[in-house]
């Protein structure tokens, strides 16, 4: 199932803008005070490093990622999602728009 809304959330107006703008979100707080980044990464190949562990939910379009030490590309689309530990590091190949809600912690 998609998260196709957050309710009661507030937006941060400023947008995160990364790799020369191929990955832009924005941070959201919700009522409880728990913080979410909603995005989206633009057709490329990109690697990211974690400082808290990460949950990265496909909203709408697909990508294939790579976590750090693994082998193996990995299939995301919409409803699916997969588990980045903290201080760690993943690659992600984008093809087509990839939405995204990151959950931290």
């Amino acid at each position: 199932m998609v998260t196709e809304q957050l309710l009661g959330a507030s937006v941060a107006s400023k947008a995160n803008v990364f790799f020369d703008g191929k990955c832009v979100s924005h941070t959201v707080t919700l009522p409880s005070g728990e913080k979410k980044s909603v995005g989206v990464v633009l057709p490329s190949h990109l690697t990211f490093n974690t400082a808290a562990a990460e949950i990265m939910e496909c909203v709408a379009g697909a990508c294939e990622y790579k976590l750090a030490g693994a082998q193996a590309w990995q299939h995301a689309g919409p409803g699916d999602k997969f588990s980045v530990p903290a201080n760690s590091s993943f690659e992600i190949k984008v093809a087509e728009a990839y939405h995204y809600i990151c959950h931290f912690g």
